[in-house]
């Protein structure tokens, strides 16, 4: 009995050291979970980190919603359509000259040198047109109205386009056939009755002669007739559209209307001015009366 009892106590004493060997085990344990362990840098952790620093690289490269290649690609695109867009605006310009020119080809040869004298006396060339339009007419002073009806007209469609276009487009221009009768002084009051702008021209009687065969114009006094007398001269009832190279663009008779020859005209300049040409201040009159040219008797 005692044996047992003797055996009971080693078993339970041994239990015991084994629970407090298993407590002691199970804290140091716990301990050493709780304290961080030292880091351990190896190759797979040093690419890591490498990585990550690419990444934040490729982060500070980018702007918004776009990385360098989207701006590069968005550049190029930019530059590509800018190149494209002034070089169809190129070709649409060399069309427009080419209808320009073509446009000239076939046109009756009308026009050319002539050398007159203004109503203020002094010299005036077909070279002080160029550079705008001019509306040139041929009449004489003493005609009883179809002169004066058309001189208005040609007022009406040079104040109109003058309007439209804010400057001065288009010289009118009047040629006396009559030169025997048409002198400076009188040349000078009868221009006033119409346009401000109005050119108003004679000459001598082969200088008239010349450019009325410059512009096809037909013209014919009664034989004999006294500069003095009362006489009509027979001659062409056209104006004519000259361009700013001096060359002609159209002419209108005495059946079309103003509002038509309007049209026309304003259809030309707007042709002219689309083809990307230049067209001058119309300002004859005054400029040949401001530039020094020395004045001559005629």
């Amino acid at each position: 009995m005692n044996a047992i009892s003797a055996t009971m106590r080693a078993s339970s004493s041994t239990i015991a050291r084994s629970q407090q060997l298993s407590a002691r085990s199970f804290s140091q344990l716990s301990r050493t979970m709780a304290r961080p362990s030292a880091a351990r840098i190896t190759p797979l952790s040093i690419r890591q980190y490498s990585s990550q620093r690419e990444e934040s690289a490729k982060d500070k490269l980018a702007i918004g919603p776009f990385n360098l290649k989207a701006g590069l690609l968005f550049l190029v695109t930019g530059a590509g359509l800018l190149y494209y867009f002034r070089s169809e605006k190129q070709k649409v310009e060399q069309r427009r000259k080419a209808e320009t020119a073509a446009a000239k080809v076939g046109r009756p040869r009308i026009g050319g040198p002539f050398n007159l004298i203004t109503s203020t006396s002094h010299p005036f060339t077909h070279e002080d047109l160029l550079g705008s339009f001019s509306l040139v007419y041929f009449g004489f002073t003493n005609c009883p109205d179809i002169c004066p009806e058309e001189l208005d007209k040609m007022g009406e469609v040079v104040d109109r386009i003058d309007a439209k276009y804010g400057k001065k487009v288009i010289n009118p221009v009047f040629i006396s056939c009559d030169p025997a009768r048409d002198t400076v002084p009188q040349l000078a009051r009868y221009i006033e009755d119409f346009h401000p702008g109005m050119v108003g021209l004679t000459g001598t009687f082969e200088a008239v002669k010349q450019a009325c065969k410059a512009y096809r114009v037909y013209f014919s006094t009664p034989p004999g007739a006294d500069p003095m007398g009362d006489y009509l001269v027979d001659h062409s009832i056209f104006f004519y559209l000259m361009d700013p190279e001096g060359k002609f663009v159209d002419a209108f008779g005495r059946s079309v209307n103003a509002q038509e020859t309007g049209d026309k005209v304003d259809a030309y300049v707007k042709q002219w001015l689309d083809a990307g040409l230049e067209i001058k201040e119309a300002d004859a009159r005054e400029r040949v009366q401001k530039d020094g040219r020395d004045k001559v008797a005629l």
